[in-house]
């Protein structure tokens, strides 16, 4: 019986050892990420490409956002699924970097003609997993910065 009551006791210390274990982590991952995005303001944009692909049933978006200084490339790519056919927009405008980590991107420019309606986009800087993202606020798309290393 005591044997029986020794057993018991040393599965259940086991068992609350690898519950602390686990609740440990997912605490330490959200403290993290609470942490990080609080001063982001050391990051540099400058430079840096950013990438948000969507899949959709009849076509592929792909959208590039390329910032140097405070000009800004931005690239629409659709490809139709049915036709295999791409076509592109690439506009041009500036950047404005705001507190709290918002970036402003106002491209008023397709392919070096001005246009009546810029194409505005409002974004959070934004680190997660170590890895820098750019979050619309609108729609809730995160942007993945584009370091080369996944390139073929």
């Amino acid at each position: 019986m005591f044997r029986l009551f020794i057993a018991v006791t040393l599965l259940f210390a086991v068992s609350v050892h690898a519950q602390f274990s686990t609740m440990n982590k997912i605490l330490d991952r959200t403290a993290e990420r609470r942490s990080a995005n609080k001063d982001l303001s050391k990051i540099k944009v400058d430079g840096k490409k950013f990438v948000l692909i969507k899949d959709f049933a009849d076509h592929t978006e792909r959208n590039f956002i390329s910032i140097s200084g405070d000009q800004l490339t931005f690239v629409e790519v659709f490809d139709d699924k049915a036709t295999g056919q791409s076509s592109s927009n690439v506009f041009s405008g500036d950047v404005v970097r705001t507190t709290h980590n918002m970036i402003s991107l106002r491209a008023d420019k397709l392919e070096g003609e001005r246009i009546g309606l810029p194409v505005t986009k409002t974004l959070q800087l934004v680190i997660r997993d170590k890895a820098l993202y750019l979050k619309d606020i609108h729609t809730g798309d995160y942007w993945t910065e584009d370091t080369g290393s996944n390139k073929k």
